[in-house]
């Protein structure tokens, strides 16, 4: 396989309709190849399409015009081979950590027996250091350790691509950062393909292969695409001084707040 056209988007273009027949082009002509076991973030301005995108290659919504293609076989609507995370972790409150998780690998991996449903279950506990809490429910974990079982779940059922809708927005900087590191350390590990939808500027450069970025709404489309060439593993503290990756963010300023300025968010 072509590891460069491991997810195509050709021509892609979402419209809603509109009161009195009229209609809200949300994204237009979009293209672009993601590659396998790349992270890629999708930055822009509220409105330029990032989560109808997302949306689309999750299959939760279905594109107007154009192919969504992930290893050769057109997205037709959800698959086991894409997990979701949202900035609302969405886990089921009455079931434990343990169980959000297995409840996951049970519907999509129903032939395995229970040992080794058990064993599946432990590691990915174990991958976002949650053994000491596995038995806790979510009302009674913080917001960081919500987003981490959220993260485990959706890696559990051994996803070819994680989409990342805003995960750590609503997560302090200390906590977000935390997560960071942990999206990082996994994905080096599991080797997947993640696609992040985010407004920080910092977190797409630190986190990203590449950086897409949109311009405005309505008919947005993708204005820029940036290259981050910075090795793996990324020290947070020694990229403050690096100049690729302060190349990168004057870049992405640049696009956002010259190119594509908005007066309102």
């Amino acid at each position: 396989m072509n590891t460069d056209k491991f997810l195509q988007l050709d021509n892609i273009e979402k419209t809603f309709p509109l009161p009195g027949g009229k209609e809200y082009k949300a994204v237009v002509d979009v293209n672009v190849n993601i590659k396998k076991n790349e992270i890629v973030s999708i930055i822009g301005h509220s409105g330029c399409g990032k989560s109808t995108l997302l949306n689309m290659i999750a299959g939760l919504d279905a594109q107007t015009k154009g192919n969504i293609i992930l290893n050769n076989k057109e997205i037709t609507g959800p698959g086991p081979e894409r997990a979701v995370v949202f900035q609302n972790h969405s886990l089921l409150p009455w079931l434990s950590v343990y169980q959000n998780i297995e409840m996951a690998v049970k519907k999509v991996m129903p032939e395995l027996n229970s040992l080794e449903l058990r064993q599946r279950v432990e590691h990915f506990v174990s991958m976002v250091n949650l053994d000491h809490a596995k038995d806790k429910f979510p009302g009674e974990i913080s917001g960081g350790m919500k987003q981490r079982v959220g993260i485990a779940r959706a890696l559990s059922i051994k996803p070819d691509v994680l989409l990342m809708d805003e995960p750590f927005g609503a997560l302090d900087s200390l906590t977000r950062a935390n997560l960071q590191e942990h999206l990082m350390r996994i994905q080096e590990s599991v080797q997947n393909t993640v696609i992040i939808i985010t407004h920080d500027i910092d977190e797409a450069v630190l986190l990203s292969d590449r950086v897409i970025m949109m311009t405005n709404g309505p008919s947005a489309t993708i204005g820029e695409i940036l290259e981050v060439n910075i090795p793996r593993p990324r020290d947070r503290v020694a990229l403050q001084s690096n100049l690729e990756y302060i190349r990168c963010r004057e870049s992405i300023l640049d696009f956002l707040y010259k190119k594509f300025a908005k007066d309102h968010e």
